[in-house]
């Protein structure tokens, strides 16, 4: 298989992670994101620093960030096949209860730092012949739950799955795939290990089940290696957005 070149936003923890760590294990060269340089290069300690990682730290809402983004790697790597827009905030109140600054981080890192890679992605991606962009938004998106307020990732999360299918119309032509990963519930630090929050966790899906990282990332590596899927948005949410159960 030929080696990609693939850009994470958000790698230095979570599943962003994961998801770097994924595609440095198969030999593809990865361009590191996220807002601390120091968090990057703790993350990289944990990866042995290969030699096909490139760390490139930066606020993703920034355009000055998407254009280093795509400079460094084609000076590293020649092309950028891959952009995985992972970084994101996930906001959860009563719709009354949310402030200003509220607003302005989840249009800034959802929005904005889909936006302006994607952006740089397309151009990019257009003079050298197709690629892939991602995005991973939330399952919650695509079927609000009575017992999560959640009117903020709705919007701006919801926003972006139909983003990803307009833009998938449009750059189907040029060869790149635009797709969308919608996590449900997902063990990770952010949730509380306390069992009863964790059994609640885990009756917000039909299934009763609580997702693992390896999940998403077997979402992300399916998107990256298909020819034949854009325009999808992927739930990953233990059939949380299948209806009522």
């Amino acid at each position: 298989m030929k080696t990609k070149s693939v850009i994470v936003t958000g790698a230095s923890s979570g599943i962003g992670f994961a998801i770097a760590q994924a595609f440095l294990s198969r030999g593809d060269n990865v361009v590191a994101n996220a807002r601390s340089r120091l968090d990057l290069e703790k993350a990289a300690e944990e990866w042995d620093s290969p030699e096909n990682l490139l760390l490139v730290a930066g606020d993703i809402a920034l355009p000055d960030t998407a254009e280093t983004l795509f400079t460094e790697a084609e000076a590293r790597f020649g092309q950028v096949d891959i952009l995985v827009n992972n970084a994101g905030v996930f906001i959860s109140r009563p719709v009354a209860d949310y402030t200003e600054h509220d607003v302005e981080t989840m249009l800034a890192v959802n929005m904005k730092g889909f936006f302006y890679p994607a952006q740089k992605a397309a151009e990019h991606m257009r003079a050298h012949g197709g690629g892939h962009i991602m995005a991973i938004t939330a399952a919650i998106a695509m079927q609000p739950n009575i017992d999560v307020p959640a009117l903020l990732p709705v919007m701006v999360k919801g926003g972006l799955n139909h983003a990803v299918k307009g833009l998938a119309l449009e750059l189907a032509d040029a060869g790149i795939m635009v797709n969308a990963i919608a996590p449900g519930i997902i063990a990770t630090p952010m949730h509380s290990q306390d069992p009863q929050t964790l059994e609640a966790l885990k009756n917000m899906a039909p299934t009763h089940q609580v997702g693992n990282v390896q999940d998403i990332v077997n979402a992300v590596m399916y998107l990256a290696d298909s020819q034949f899927v854009t325009g999808t948005i992927m739930a990953v949410d233990g059939g949380s957005t299948a209806g009522k159960w």
